[in-house]
């Protein structure tokens, strides 16, 4: 079972389920702050056996993203994280990202193992020479010390996809001449050193074992060999995968399948025999997965982004409530946040992860009343949540037959989450009315009524078919011929259409102003892999276009930069634009605020709910 404990290195667990390194951007300079504490100290509540802090840098020649932790000013508040997270076993994540950090903040030369320029950022960095390597190696040293000394229970070290350890390890970027071209001297050195320093505390290696670049990289067998020949000096290992040739490979999307480590990490557990705990990671979000993966895959499974969504999901486990749990819909798009944005870390559906120290509890009213929701889409369910838990009595109608709104039309795993808010809202006793028109009475109303179409930014002659996306994504039938998909958005609704027109046999071109299709999916990690998918379907990308008439037959573009204009054939026209607020007054929510996002339209239910 995910809930019995575990003992490493003779420090016990309370559950198998390991909480891990990811970047939060909660730090206050390079330090962990209060908002931390309080990040963590909530998933200890709910349960983490494990929780390992964010990746802190073990040499102040790397500095990845302007607020990535530096181990040196680390140990205050690895200390308040020990202490508030008692019971559960705290562990530091000690790295650097050599050529996969950034010269923005510390306008330094990247170290790398060789003058290999990196594929993303283009990059050269400095090949190290033994000064250098001795430095990083004592840093990983003194971090440690300095770890244990502030009272966490051990570290972790960064072999992963974005670590230094990984590119010595791998012959994409390591191509040295000396006896560091042996690719894991470095690998056992550092271990040899955190060995000596942690004393008796927990050493686990964060280890990627399939860079998916097998033209040069670390492939799954030699991932294996690599693990078995560390297995003895570890207490743990986490298998994960990816390099810098693919860093969406890691922490992908809904489009890769749950659980997509599963035979990696059971070829490389195989491989330990026995010597080292193993840790199943990659997208793991089911508790029922993680239940399968103990027998045979892992001893351990590692459930970030299902804590981010539902920080009390081992004690909801444990307690058999696991239909209470908060799904996670893995659209990466509030939990992803290694960008230039320096967003704070947090979960569409569970808009408090991150502002732990902000956000206030819910609490009960102190004179409950009678309270009618109009809207049964994510804001309109979250509101009716929030008040049936503050104890009002509250109606929710909905004038549609089924309740999510726009969650149900939307890509991916999101009807998930309208089918947890559905029977969250019955649960706590919320009178339901779909099908139905609102008669407010003398109650408070809150209403979350949604969208309507928005404008079009082009002509439509008399005989052009032109239909919303919402449309094609709720099934609606078209007429035969040829779509052109109309995106000024250039988020994941415009691929999405294509796609699924695609998958259905039609010949598809999607239209963008953007040199880059879907160029807000930069954002969420996929837009290498959705570009590739729209190619692969066969739609025809029609790049730097605007569109300026919908014609019987064929829609008239313009290129942004030129002005030449073109014709795409086409019977059919969807719109994947911005959509407008519906009419609403008193206290709103949602869509007819602003038509945005998910996260937005739950918060601010969350947000008026917690009003009376």
């Amino acid at each position: 079972m995910i809930t019995d404990p575990v003992t490493l290195a003779g420090r016990q667990a309370p559950s198998r389920v390991l909480f891990g390194p990811h970047e939060t951007n909660l730090g206050r300079g390079r330090a962990f702050s209060d908002r931390h504490v309080a990040y963590y100290a909530r998933r200890a509540r709910g349960g983490a056996g494990v929780i390992v802090t964010e990746t802190a840098s073990v040499h102040p020649s790397d500095w990845p993203y302007e607020r990535a932790p530096l181990a040196a000013e680390c140990g205050p508040g690895w200390a308040a994280i020990a202490s508030a997270c008692q019971g559960s076993l705290v562990l530091a994540s000690l790295g650097h990202s050599g050529s996969q950090g950034s010269p923005a903040f510390g306008q330094q030369a990247l170290w790398a193992p060789s003058r290999v320029p990196d594929v993303a950022s283009r990059e050269l960095p400095m090949a190290m020479e033994q000064a250098e390597i001795d430095a990083l190696i004592a840093g990983f040293g003194a971090a440690t010390k300095l770890a244990m000394a502030s009272g966490v229970d051990g570290v972790e070290l960064e072999a992963g996809q974005f670590s230094l350890l990984r590119q010595f390890c791998s012959g994409l970027t390591n191509q040295r001449d000396d006896r560091y071209g042996d690719k894991s001297t470095l690998l056992h050195e550092v271990i040899a050193v955190v060995r000596a320093s942690v004393g008796d505390g927990v050493l686990g290696l964060r280890l990627s074992c399939d860079e998916l670049a097998p033209w040069a990289g670390i492939t799954p067998d030699q991932g294996a060999s690599l693990a078995a020949s560390v297995a003895d000096a570890v207490d743990y290992l986490v298998v994960v995968r990816g390099s810098a040739m693919g860093t969406s490979a890691t922490r992908p999307d809904f489009h890769t399948p749950p659980g997509f480590n599963i035979e990696l990490c059971r070829q490389v557990r195989a491989a330990v025999a026995g010597r080292c705990p193993v840790v199943l990671q990659g997208s793991v979000i089911d508790p029922a997965m993680a239940e399968e993966a103990l027998d045979g895959v892992a001893e351990l499974v590692e459930m970030t982004r299902a804590q981010i969504a539902e920080p009390d999901l081992v004690a909801l486990w444990r307690a058999g409530h696991g239909a209470r749990i908060r799904p996670c819909v893995l659209c990466n798009q509030r939990c992803r946040v290694r960008d230039n944005r320096n967003p704070i870390v947090s979960c569409v559906g569970e808009p408090a992860s991150g502002h732990e120290t902000e956000d206030p509890p819910i609490t009960p009213a102190a004179a409950p009343r009678d309270v009618l929701v109009v809207g049964g889409g994510p804001a309109g369910l979250e509101a009716a949540r929030v008040l049936a838990l503050r104890g009002h009595r509250v109606e929710l109608v909905e004038r549609s037959d089924v309740l999510g709104g726009m969650l149900r039309h939307a890509p991916g795993r999101f009807a998930a989450l309208a089918d947890w808010l559905a029977a969250e809202i019955r649960r706590l006793g919320v009178t339901v009315r779909t099908g139905a028109t609102a008669d407010p009475g003398d109650r408070l109303v809150v209403r979350a009524v949604g969208s309507v179409p928005g404008p079009r930014a082009y002509d439509v002659a008399e005989g052009a078919v032109v239909v919303e996306a919402v449309d094609v994504l709720s099934g609606a039938e078209l007429p035969p011929g040829a779509v052109a998909v109309l995106d000024p958005v250039g988020d994941a609704v415009g691929v999405a259409v294509a796609e699924r027109l695609a998958g259905a046999g039609r010949s598809v071109a999607i239209v963008s102003q953007d040199q880059v299709i879907g160029t807000q999916l930069a954002l969420t990690g996929d837009l290498a892999d959705a570009n590739a998918r729209l190619q692969r379907a066969g739609v025809r990308l029609v790049k730097r276009s605007k569109p300026r008439a919908v014609r019987p037959g064929s829609v008239l573009v313009e290129d942004v930069f030129t002005a030449e204009q073109s014709n795409v054939p086409a019977e059919v026209g969807v719109h994947c634009g911005h959509r407008l607020p519906a009419d609403a007054d008193g206290v709103t929510a949602g869509d007819c605020v602003a038509p945005r996002t998910v996260y937005e339209a739950i918060l601010e239910g969350r947000r008026a709910g917690a009003l009376p």
